[in-house]
């Protein structure tokens, strides 16, 4: 079981370091791939202050996914099991969050509407891994 759940955390962390180099360094490469190069023009700002508080805004969070990946990272080695369903039942939960997030407040922005469904599903993909990590755990468990 400590093996899946260092396989799921390597996973996780390998995405959100990816993301948050990308952020921080690519920001607008980013955003055209993620969204677009019209819709990325939108949101990227219009004038060089809003574009400088938007880009400022955007590695801050970029930031903050290398320190999620790092803290995932960390976080794979541990072998309490009972740390490890808790860790996978917090994980489900901030992701069902972000889903939430998404279904109600961007699906109004009328730029990321088109995107919202997209990352809906990827989302819930997340989610979804650390769900199978948790039925894996409680078959090893209970065989």
């Amino acid at each position: 079981m400590a093996s899946c759940f260092r396989l799921v955390c390597f996973l996780h962390a390998l995405i959100y370091l990816t993301s948050g180099s990308l952020m921080i360094f690519f920001l607008r490469e980013f955003a055209n791939v993620g969204h677009g190069k019209d819709t990325s023009s939108k949101i990227l700002g219009s004038t060089p202050h809003d574009q400088l508080v938007i880009s400022v805004s955007e590695s801050l969070v970029g930031l903050l996914l290398l320190i999620i990946g790092f803290l995932l990272f960390m976080v794979s080695f541990v072998k309490d099991r009972e740390f490890q369903t808790f860790f996978a039942g917090g994980c489900i939960g901030i992701h069902c969050l972000v889903v939430v997030w998404r279904l109600v407040f961007e699906r109004r922005v009328e730029a990321l509407a088109r995107d919202s469904i997209r990352q809906v599903v990827g989302d819930i993909g997340l989610a979804t891994s650390w769900v199978f990590f948790l039925l894996w755990s409680w078959r090893e468990k209970y065989d």
